[in-house]
Parts: C-alpha cells; structure tokens; sequence
C-alpha cells in the first residue's frame, strides 16, 4: 500500500498526517510502527488519521496512534497540527472547526498570527474515568514507585495523566521513573507522567514522558494537566506559560468545569509517500 502523508510537528512533538477524507484509509498496528520507525520510516510520536465527519455536528473526525501502534483518545499537540493540515490542504476555509476525537469532541480556532487556540474541554479528576485506583479524591496523592513516595495529582484531558511538581525539571529521572509511572498498577489504562518546575505564577517548565511514546519535546494535554495541576495546588495562576523542551503553550483555565484553553504553533515540515507492507509484519519500503 502506497501511503501519502504530511509530516508536522508542534514544539517538536510530531507527526504523520494523512488524508483520509475522501478515500478511507486502515492502518495495522504493524503499519504504524513502520511509519512511526525513525530509521526505517518517516518517524514521529503519532499517527493522525484526518477523517469525514460521522455525526452531523461536527466538521471532521480524527484518529491518533502512537508509535507504538496503539491507539489513543486525545493529543493537544495533533490537535494544532489537524486544524492547520486542514486549512492546508483546502478541506474547509472555517477558522473555528469541531472536531470528534475518540475522547469526545473538541473546538479549534485558527488565530489570526497564525496560531492555533484548542478548547480541550473541561479536566476530569473523578479516579473512575482516568482511571486511577485509588480510594481518595484528594488534589494531591502518594504514589509508591520503586521504593519512594511521589505526590501526583492525576486528571484526565481526555487522556490520562499523573503530575508530579519537582524542583528542577533538567534533573528529574523522567526516563527512569517516566516508564514505571506508565506501567504503575494504579493506572489500569497505563498514564502519561508529567514532571513540571513552577518558576512564578504564571510560567513554569514541563517534561512529559507519553504513554506509548516515551519522552516527548512537547506534549499539549501535558501541559494542560500541569497548568491545571499548578493552578489546583496555587503555585501558580491563569494563565500559564508551560515551556517545554520544544518550546512555549499558553494555557488558561478559570478553575474546576470550566475547560481548558490551549494557544500553540503547528508547522507543517515536508509531504512524501511511504509504501507499507499490507501484511502484518513491521517491513516496509
């Protein structure tokens, strides 16, 4: 199967767009993993599929696969990069569009500077929907790992997350505690961990490591649960500058029900075809 893509990135955190618009387009978890393979693929963190609506209340839909080849409910950063591929490629000449994701439907506004505003919807803290095992609703919570006691805040963005305040973000062990984090037990749909460093009140530093994925140099509902983890525990207020590895989001958040606004690049970097075996191994050419 020979494949048509657009490779885009926000802040570093990036992607393979593909058209699937006007003829459907099916991807293995193997042909993913091709794709997403940084020697032998295009590389990226995610796959985004770009679909026709199908509900009448939204203009489109959109899928999104980690290099892992699972699928996943949500992605702020995919999110800029969807509404500026569209644009793009002349699928719709609306500044504001609804989009359905696999987590529910989300709002996008293209700015006038060229900018991207997502409306990420309003964070969940109830440890059911997360999920999280725990017995507590409390803003800040004891996680066990590896023999320390971390104090998470966990939230959903439509995706899971546990937020973890440090003292200096360069010198958190985001690898080596970011992976049994993922994996920790409390977590039944695994989680991405964030490590954030609040410098005032409205500016803070942000390292994610993504569930499926690893590190990331941005993660846009990261740095959404860690400006509502900051503003939750008041070290820091509306709005937040979150610098992350691959540059600034601007989020603001007017407290719990209300959603999350997040303001951000998406840059499109080069268009190419990729022919991916159509069986299921990882092979391709």
């Amino acid at each position: 199967m020979k494949l048509s893509f657009t490779k885009m990135h926000g802040l570093g955190n990036d992607f393979v767009v593909v058209d699937a618009t006007r003829t459907p387009v099916s991807l293995t978890p193997a042909q993913v993993r091709a794709l997403a393979d940084r020697h032998f693929g295009v590389g990226c963190d995610q796959v985004l599929l770009v679909e026709p609506p199908a509900r009448a209340d939204v203009d489109f839909r959109y899928r999104i696969f980690n290099a892992d080849g699972g699928e996943v409910e949500q992605c702020g950063n995919g999110a800029r990069c969807f509404v500026r591929f569209v644009h793009d490629k002349g699928l719709t000449d609306k500044r504001k569009i609804r989009v359905e994701t696999r987590s529910g439907i989300i709002e996008l506004r293209l700015t006038d500077n060229g900018l991207v505003t997502v409306d990420m919807g309003a964070p969940v803290f109830d440890p059911a929907r997360i999920p999280f095992v725990t017995e507590s609703e409390a803003i800040v919570q004891p996680l066990e790992v590896d023999g320390q006691t971390l104090a998470i805040t966990t939230l959903s963005m439509g995706n899971p997350h546990a937020v973890q305040v440090v003292a200096n973000v360069d010198a958190a062990p985001v690898a080596r505690l970011g992976a049994k984090i993922e994996l920790h037990p409390a977590f039944p749909a695994r989680v991405n961990a964030g490590f954030v460093e609040v410098l005032d009140t409205h500016h803070v530093r942000l390292r994610v490591f993504e569930r499926g994925v690893g590190e990331t140099l941005a993660c846009g509902t990261g740095a959404c649960a860690a400006a509502v983890t900051v503003i939750l525990r008041e070290l820091a207020a509306s709005p937040v500058r979150v610098d992350t590895r691959g540059g600034r989001l601007g989020i603001a958040w007017a407290g719990k029900g209300e959603p999350v606004m997040m303001t951000g690049p998406a840059v499109a970097v080069f268009e190419g075809e990729m022919t991916l075996n159509n069986n299921s191994g990882d092979s391709a050419q």
